[in-house]
């Protein structure tokens, strides 16, 4: 894969082909093998960037509100906050995986211990 610009015009045929939901079946058997790891990054990314810290105090403050309408409000607001983030470091990382595989085979011999 080249480093190839692409305009939004592009993008968005891109992403029409890809609602054919046969079209998303192999990515979707690669993704569930690669989910442990995938959530490990999610994590790590969320975490570098501050959101699970401050993740937390966001649910205590939203568990507190009141009324009970209030309060679910703030709860639909947090995961749609974190299903946004979610799909935004998912997307970053399935395209950059997607680079990583262009470039051709991956050498997975292991590499043997270095002597100490």
């Amino acid at each position: 894969m080249s480093d190839s610009r692409f305009t939004a015009e592009q993008v968005d045929a891109a992403v029409e082909v890809l609602s054919d939901p046969d079209r998303l079946k192999h990515a979707q058997e690669v993704v569930t093998h690669a989910a442990p790891a995938l959530q490990r990054i999610l994590n790590e990314a969320l975490d570098a960037g501050g959101y699970l810290t401050a993740s937390g105090a966001s649910v205590a403050q939203a568990a507190q509100a009141e009324p009970l309408e209030q309060r679910l409000l703030a709860f639909r607001t947090l995961l749609a906050e974190e299903t946004r983030l979610g799909m935004l470091v998912g997307a970053t990382v399935g395209f950059e995986l997607a680079r990583v595989l262009a470039n051709g085979p991956i050498d997975t011999t292991p590499t043997p211990p270095e002597e100490t």
